[in-house]
């Protein structure tokens, strides 16, 4: 993709919204160019196909979002030394690019991703979870080094949870001002730091039994 334009930049803002608002097989490529005011040989050349528009689009936030936790995890490896950092600090490296992006100019991002793992074509849902290959890659033996005692199985389940706790306090910020009645607003300030505690008791916790043969 050429170095980005405005009119790049109004071709993904509207793709994203509308992709995650209706999906990406009942959003038209003529819908996004009408919502970004350009026309459809932009689209052609910017990004070849709506497939295209589409990767583009979840690269726009996953690299940055993913190059940021990788480095915060190396920061948070160099500072801790031989023993390797601290599940708080595994976890805030992970959660906080993320909150952060979802809570800024991404927050459509989020709502695209929940999307894309209902869309009949399973290639998109493909997509998408590669580009967290090298994240996983990453913070899998992080986290292993954390909790030696928690089986790999069990870790994976314990990560799905997380996803779906941060998944869910980024799409649905104004949920908790709501039902709170304005007691509490999910801020970086004040979701962060809670989420984290979260997701490091959830990692600690005892494995719950499971019967043998059990799914």
């Amino acid at each position: 993709m050429a170095p980005s334009t405005p009119t790049i930049e109004r071709l993904l803002d509207s793709a994203e919204l509308l992709f995650a608002d209706r999906g990406v097989r009942q959003t038209s490529l003529r819908a996004v160019t009408q919502e970004a005011g350009a026309n459809l040989a932009a689209v052609n050349y910017h990004f070849g196909s709506k497939q295209g528009l589409l990767l583009a689009v979840l690269d726009r936030r996953v690299v940055p979002m993913n190059d940021e936790r990788i480095a915060m995890l190396a920061a948070a490896d160099a500072k801790a030394g031989p023993g390797g950092p601290t599940l708080e600090a595994v976890m805030e490296a992970f959660l906080a690019p993320a909150v952060k992006l979802g809570q800024g100019d991404g927050r459509h991002f989020f709502a695209l991703a929940a999307r894309l793992h209902s869309e009949p074509d399973e290639s998109l849902r493909r997509e998408f979870l590669d580009r967290f290959e090298e994240v996983a890659a990453r913070f899998l033996p992080a986290l292993q080094r954390c909790l030696p005692d928690v089986p790999m199985s069990e870790l994976f389940w314990r990560v799905h949870f997380i996803v779906g706790a941060l998944c869910h306090v980024v799409g649905n910020c104004l949920l908790l001002q709501d039902f709170s009645k304005g007691m509490c607003r999910a801020n970086d300030d004040e979701a962060l730091p809670r989420l984290i505690a979260f997701a490091v008791a959830g990692m600690r916790a005892p494995a719950p039994p499971v019967e043998s043969g059990a799914a």
